[in-house]
């Protein structure tokens, strides 16, 4: 290293930082619900009068397993979505379109 500072300079807007965290705000509570389902449920399974309640704990965790990905997946296309010129939009018939071509050139 020459000892020159390489700073990394990204243009984003302000719309994709504000989808960007809400997303990641609603995978956090979602990982929390996780963890909260599987406790819970792990702690029911040490009484056999509870363990039914806690299989269905686990079920539901499952479930939040899997809305993850979903979450990701809705992420990336919301933000695919929005930065999408105007005229591409117009196009392919894609709508809703929240930014102007001028902000892509």
């Amino acid at each position: 290293m020459t000892g020159e500072s390489r700073d990394l300079t990204l243009d984003v807007g302000r719309d994709e930082l504000v989808i960007r965290r809400r997303y990641e705000t609603l995978g956090i509570v979602n990982d929390i619900l996780i963890g909260i389902w599987f406790l819970v449920g792990s702690i029911l399974f040490f009484s056999d009068s509870t363990t039914y309640t806690g299989t269905w704990l686990f079920v539901i965790g499952s479930v939040e397993l899997l809305i993850r990905p979903i979450i990701r997946l809705a992420r990336h296309v919301h933000l695919r979505r929005i930065r999408t010129p105007m005229s591409v939009r117009a196009a392919t018939g894609l709508r809703s379109a929240r930014r102007v071509d001028a902000e892509w050139r």
